[in-house]
């Protein structure tokens, strides 16, 4: 994985990510996706950097992934990235949408076995976040898992309250001991990479 970026951090963090998501799944306990093809909807996704990560997670016997994002730039890096870099037995498909107007897109489906959500920026429009996790409950399976990431205690617990409030389950949070501080922050604030994870239930 090294080879792919050029930030050793991004390298690290990755890294980090696919211990921190196996160690959690583990605890939590649950049924992931039995069979030769899981699909997994990675939503505001950027360039997507966790890709492989999520391949290995949640697919080894086979994976579709779909990334989607609004900003055309990230959505470009990522599609040249993975269509050179993706493990074998995955395959992915990255495309410019808003993650709050899922329905515009046609074509996506809503049988889901996993939707992945990692920083959400919920401080920055809650109510826009709110859509965006109401739309990935959707697109789901029945027996689909929603898996986010948090940079800071306090969006987490947003994070938490919103997704609860549509009627999903908490399965598990917690916290990464392992995670990257971040400096670049505002007093007071203490944000780190992939600092909590969430799992949840549809329902």
């Amino acid at each position: 994985m090294s080879a792919l970026f050029s930030n050793q951090s991004t390298t690290s963090d990755l890294v980090r990510l696919k211990q921190f998501l196996n160690e959690s799944l583990g605890k939590a306990g649950v049924q992931l996706p039995q069979g030769d093809h899981t699909q997994l909807l990675n939503l505001a996704c950027g360039r997507a950097d966790e890709s492989a990560v999520l391949a290995d997670v949640f697919g080894k016997q086979g994976i579709s992934l779909t990334g989607l994002d609004i900003r055309d730039r990230e959505i470009g890096e990522a599609q040249e990235r993975w269509k050179k870099f993706l493990p074998e037995h995955a395959e992915a498909e990255f495309l410019v949408q808003d993650c709050a107007k899922l329905d515009d897109l046609g074509v996506l489906p809503d049988d889901f076995n996993i939707a992945f959500m990692r920083h959400q920026n919920f401080w920055n429009g809650d109510t826009t976040w709110s859509k965006i996790y109401d739309q990935a409950l959707h697109r789901l399976k029945e027996d689909g898992l929603l898996v986010i990431t948090s940079y800071s205690d306090r969006e987490h617990q947003l994070a938490l309250d919103a997704i609860q409030n549509l009627g999903a389950e908490l399965v598990l949070s917690e916290q990464n001991t392992q995670s990257r501080k971040l400096h670049d922050v505002p007093a007071g604030v203490e944000k780190s990479v992939d600092r909590h994870v969430a799992i949840f239930k549809k329902s």
